[in-house]
C-alpha cells in the first residue's frame, strides 16, 4: 500500500514538475482505456506535428496555386499571339490578316491579363527593388529580386508579349503601305523585337534605294 502510493506521489510529482517547466505549453489530456493496463492518461502538447504540418501544407497549397497561375497565363499569352504572327508571315496580303492587325482586342486581353498578374506579384518591396539605389533609379541587383518570382516573370512576359506583338503590327502595316517585304522582320519580332524593327529599317532603306536606281536608269 505503501508502495503504491510513492509511485502515485511520483507520478503526480513529475506532472507538475513538467508543468511547471513548460508553463506556456498548453496540454491535452486523453482517458484512454486498454484491456493491458485499464484506463491511463495520455499528454500532448498543443503544438503538435499535426498543426504543424497543416500549416506546411496550407502553405505549399498557396505556392502551387501561385505557380500554377504563372504557368497557365504564360502558356495562354504565348499561344494566343502566335496566329497573329502566322497570318502576317504566311498571307501578309489577305484581308483576314488585315482586318485582324486593325483590331484593338489581342491588345486589350493582353492588357487586361498583365494587370491582374502586376496585381497578384505586387508587393510592398517592389518599389524599393525598383529604385534601389539612391538615386532613385533602378539597378540590376534589384531588378534581378523582384525577378525571382515566377508571378513577376509571368507579368513581365506579358508586357514583352504585348509590346513585341504592336511593333511587329506596325512593321507590318508599314510593309503594306510602302509595299516592302516584312515577312522576315515580323518574325524576328516575336522573339528579338529590337532586331526585328532593325532589320525592317533596313529593308526599307535598300528597297527604297533599288527603286530610287531602277527609277533612274528607266530615266
Amino acid at each position: 500500500m505503501v508502495q503504491m502510493m510513492n509511485r502515485s506521489f511520483v507520478a503526480k510529482s513529475s506532472v507538475s514538475a513538467s508543468l511547471s517547466l513548460n508553463k506556456s505549453l498548453k496540454i491535452r489530456f486523453h482517458n484512454r482505456w486498454s484491456f493491458n493496463g485499464g484506463s491511463r492518461i495520455v499528454l500532448f502538447p498543443s503544438n503538435s506535428s499535426s498543426l504543424v504540418h497543416k500549416k506546411r501544407s496550407c502553405v505549399r497549397a498557396s505556392w502551387m496555386a501561385t505557380s500554377q497561375i504563372a504557368s497557365s497565363v504564360f502558356a495562354v499569352g504565348t499561344t494566343a499571339v502566335l496566329p497573329f504572327y502566322t497570318l502576317m508571315v504566311v498571307a501578309p496580303k489577305a484581308e483576314i490578316t488585315k482586318k485582324c492587325m486593325e483590331s484593338s482586342i489581342p491588345y486589350v486581353v493582353l492588357g487586361v491579363l498583365y494587370a491582374y498578374l502586376l496585381y497578384l506579384s505586387w508587393t510592398p518591396e517592389t518599389l524599393k527593388y525598383m529604385f534601389s539605389s539612391k538615386y532613385l533609379l533602378p539597378e540590376l541587383s534589384g531588378i534581378a529580386k523582384m525577378f525571382s518570382s515566377e508571378m513577376t516573370l509571368a507579368s513581365a512576359w506579358i508586357h514583352l508579349l504585348v509590346i513585341d506583338l504592336f511593333a511587329a503590327r506596325q512593321v507590318f502595316n508599314d510593309g503594306l503601305e510602302n509595299k516592302i517585304e516584312t515577312r522576315h522582320s515580323v518574325s524576328l519580332c516575336l522573339l528579338f523585337c529590337p532586331v526585328g524593327i532593325v532589320s525592317h529599317v533596313v529593308t526599307k532603306a535598300l528597297t527604297n534605294s533599288s527603286t530610287s536606281n531602277t527609277n533612274n536608269q528607266c530615266k
